[in-house]
């Protein structure tokens, strides 16, 4: 099947890639035979590359895969290749991980070799090159991470616990009042949590200009931003030079589009902050956050302009990396589990009702006594990884593992996806099933949310995943305390049928669906309505 190439869809790319596939085609057929493949010859060290399907010139692997969701095909190449393949896109060459023991091996126990990241033409492109996230590794990513151990570590993210709390009872309350808006409401709950803690900005709207500017901005990188179609941009660079009025062009437009957003991610927020910095001196008092606590600590002996711009990247990075997509997704994608699941819905609500009662709502002191609620929280960072195909690492030197020859600067990607679909860990993977993270007398095993392949490995693990952790828990127990969450009915009564389907891209949401949220009682909604 073709790619689809909605990234580059003017006509000029259109027709010279045409002709170029008809001639490569026409020379040479892709290799279907199943059996590993060396990439190329054996490099100096009289060593093997990792086995991979057999690539076609220049476009290598590209026509036996979807750019949307190369996730699956990787996943499918498992079974032939095993858990360390080796595959070209565009000229690219790449190692895919498929599985975690061996994403620990290589990722974890060899740190520094692969914690590097590619350098992505899509960065500048897009208007992202600040984003902590893509950063080289190097002592500026190592400034960018300090400052989030301080906000979003899982110390800062117990001290932010009554945030979490306070936003949860808004949350009830708009699902209270209507709750067809309900994945609106779970992006401004993330939302307000999020600029609270980076900016100390309270969210008043669900029109908040910052909100909608980064949801924007996050919708076009959701969308563009993936290693193949970076791939792409390297191996035909004039695209990135096609001017915005030219005929078919809107992947040009949608770039420009994207760095004015990025710009205004980056400094209208941080500015907010400073001035309110400045509105309460001379005490210099201001609502804790990230950036104010790290505008406090700014050496004055140093380059403050260059001490500032890392503070405001570091900052933008964690409203788009932490509040849209990934939180908001998971949270969708709970609510969906739990219309799929409804056995499963009313086996959290048991168990949170003989622990918390009905005469309140569930707080964090509750959290260590609702051992399948922890569940139903680990199973949804695995049953659909929002991630599936995490950001791609690069090696900073040569290695070997397992007797296979990884080049310097190859791109490594780990595949989430295949992960979360070992059926040797997890049989009938499909399947959302608590009961699985249990062991076999009925305690939870000993694996930790944070650990998650989903928060990455090695040296580049997401320094946000106890905060994301702590969000996503607070939400979920405060909406089973509280609701029956059931399909939706049309005008004639019938309940409306809810698929088990996700969205593609650089991060999967679940495809919109309809959905009802049942008060359990008439106490409960009094409680709501007091909190409000």
């Amino acid at each position: 099947m073709l790619m689809n190439l909605s990234l580059f869809s003017c006509s000029a790319f259109g027709i010279a890639t045409a002709l170029l596939l008809v001639l490569i085609i026409a020379r040479r057929r892709v290799h279907h035979s199943g059996l590993p493949y060396p990439l190329g010859p054996k490099p100096h060290s009289g060593l093997p590359y990792p086995p991979g399907p057999k690539p076609l010139p220049v476009i290598g692997n590209a026509l036996q895969m979807s750019i949307t969701a190369p996730w699956l095909a990787y996943t499918a190449w498992k079974k032939i290749y095993g858990d360390l393949i080796r595959v070209r896109v565009m000229g690219i060459e790449l190692i895919v991980i498929n599985s975690e023991k061996t994403a620990r091996a290589m990722v974890d126990q060899r740190s520094a070799v692969y914690s590097d990241r590619p350098v992505l033409p899509t960065n500048k492109f897009y208007g992202i090159e600040w984003n902590t996230v893509m950063l080289r590794y190097g002592s500026e990513l190592r400034s960018h991470r300090k400052m989030f151990h301080h906000a979003l570590q899982a110390d800062s993210s117990r001290r932010q616990r009554e945030i979490y709390l306070c936003r949860a009872r808004t949350l009830l309350a708009n699902l209270l009042n209507d709750s067809r808006g309900f994945e609106e409401y779970i992006k401004s709950f993330i939302a307000a949590i999020i600029m609270g803690v980076t900016y100390g900005c309270e969210v008043k709207s669900e029109n908040d200009p910052y909100v909608s500017t980064v949801s924007q901005l996050v919708a076009i990188l959701a969308k563009e931003q993936t290693p193949e179609r970076a791939a792409i941009l390297l191996a035909f660079p004039f695209l990135a030079h096609i001017p915005a009025w030219f005929p078919g062009a809107k992947f040009k437009r949608d770039a420009l589009y994207s760095r004015k957003l990025a710009e205004k991610v980056l400094d209208a927020p941080f500015e907010f902050t400073k001035l309110q910095i400045v509105t309460n001196l001379p005490t210099g008092t201001a609502s804790s956050c990230m950036v104010s606590d790290c505008l406090m600590q700014i050496d004055e002996k140093g380059d403050r302009t260059a001490q500032e711009f890392t503070i405001k990247a570091a900052a933008a990075t964690a409203f788009i990396g932490e509040g849209h997509p990934t939180t908001s997704s998971m949270l969708h994608g709970f609510i969906l589990a739990m219309v799929l699941y409804p056995e499963v819905q009313a086996k959290a609500q048991a168990e949170i009702d003989s622990v918390v009662g009905s005469a309140r709502l569930p707080t964090f002191e509750d959290k260590p006594s609702l051992p399948y609620v922890e569940a139903i929280l680990r199973e949804m960072f695995r049953w659909n990884p929002v991630v599936p195909l995490a950001i791609p690492h690069a090696t900073s030197s040569e290695d070997v593992f397992q007797g296979y020859f990884i080049p310097k600067g190859t791109w490594v990607l780990i595949n989430v996806w295949a992960m979360s679909r070992d059926e040797e860990k997890y049989p009938d993977p499909d399947e959302f099933r608590p009961e699985r993270h249990f062991d076999s007398d009925g305690s939870l095993i000993s694996d930790s949310i944070p650990t998650s392949p989903l928060f990455g490995f090695g040296r580049r693990i997401c320094p946000g995943r106890f905060a994301a952790e702590s969000m996503v828990w607070t939400a979920i127990v405060s909406i089973l305390a509280t609701f029956r969450i059931e399909k939706a009915k049309d005008v004639d009564g019938r309940e409306i049928d809810v698929k088990n389907q996700f969205t593609t891209g650089l991060a999967i949401h679940p495809v919109p669906f309809r959905c009802a949220f049942a008060c359990r009682s008439a106490q409960k909604e009094k409680m709501v309505k007091e909190d409000i």
